[in-house]
């Protein structure tokens, strides 16, 4: 189990849209949620939704089946791995999360602050 169901961050229903105008309401850096991948694939089952700069990021969440863990992103050499995506979301209200812009190729980072609810 992943650890989402009863946490406030994760809005099980919300599409991509819903999620991104949620987050640009908030207007607040490092707000945050978690939604379903829209593409319901086993191997990337949600999605991590940030908003910074006035930009939504949209960071998928990758289950691995090797070692039942989550990761985010691509995949890359040395990740971090977690075992579950509780444990992502609390990691990164500590330590900051790397947001890639793929259109600009920019970086940015910022620790996930506030939970988005949507209704």
């Amino acid at each position: 189990d992943a650890g989402v169901h009863s946490k406030a961050w994760y809005a099980a229903t919300c599409d991509r849209k819903t999620a991104e105008d949620a987050l640009h309401q908030s207007n607040k850096d490092g707000s945050f949620l978690v939604r379903k991948s829209s593409g319901q694939d086993s191997r990337q089952p949600y999605t991590l939704v940030v908003f910074y700069n006035r930009r939504v990021y949209n960071v998928p969440i990758r289950f691995i089946e090797s070692t039942r863990q989550y990761a985010l992103g691509r995949e890359k050499s040395g990740e971090e791995r977690f075992g579950s995506v509780a444990e992502i979301v609390e990691n990164h209200q500590r330590t900051s999360l790397v947001l890639i812009d793929s259109q600009n190729n920019t970086k940015d980072s910022t620790k996930l602050k506030h939970i988005v609810r949507v209704s």
